[in-house]
């Protein structure tokens, strides 16, 4: 009876352990090495580990863009090494690296005019103008693909997981709006 209790309390120990990993927050400071790599990745060196391949996310708030990121390793279920709780903070050359990072993981086209949104079969194919081009995407009515960041601004996201903004709807043509008048 006794070695059941004493594998319990050892079962429960290690569950306490994980989950105290798995909730711990590790601050990444501006002495920790980042650096890109030859096949434009970047690495880092944090508390004595090399990772050859990190991610970078924006945490909330999105307004205040360069404060709290998320460092995670690439692959290995992203589990998150450690936040730079503000990128001004670190080095010019950590810096760069990184806001490169942001701006191809958060490469989002501006929609500057909308030419038709068709809804067909639970899908809204859109026909825009962006900052970057002329584009056609679908989105899924079914799921959560417009988000709301404030009464004018929106977040599109399609099927394949780009994301399309509208700075202000307020802005678009009368025509326009009442075409997403659907998301709104």
């Amino acid at each position: 009876m006794a070695d059941i209790s004493n594998n319990q309390n050892n079962t429960l120990n290690i569950y306490e352990k994980k989950a105290e990993e798995m909730t711990a927050i590790h601050i990444i400071s501006r002495n920790d090495k980042f650096e890109e790599t030859e096949g434009g990745f970047v690495s880092l060196d944090y508390d004595g580990v090399h990772y050859d391949r990190i991610k970078v996310v924006r945490l909330f708030p999105f307004t205040d863009a360069d404060r709290f990121l998320s460092i995670r390793e690439h692959g290995n279920g992203e589990r998150e090494i450690g936040i730079i709780e503000d990128l001004d903070r670190m080095t010019e050359e950590t810096q760069k690296i990184l806001k490169n990072q942001l701006r191809l993981s958060y490469f989002t086209p501006v929609i500057q005019k909308i030419y038709s949104i068709k809804d067909e079969y639970g899908y809204a194919y859109f026909h825009v103008l962006t900052d970057k081009g002329e584009c056609k995407f679908s989105i899924n009515m079914g799921s959560n693909a417009v988000a709301k960041l404030s009464d004018t601004r929106l977040i599109i996201s399609d099927v394949d997981e780009n994301r399309f903004e509208i700075k202000d709807v307020d802005e678009l043509s009368h025509k326009e709006r009442r075409m997403l008048d659907l998301f709104l």
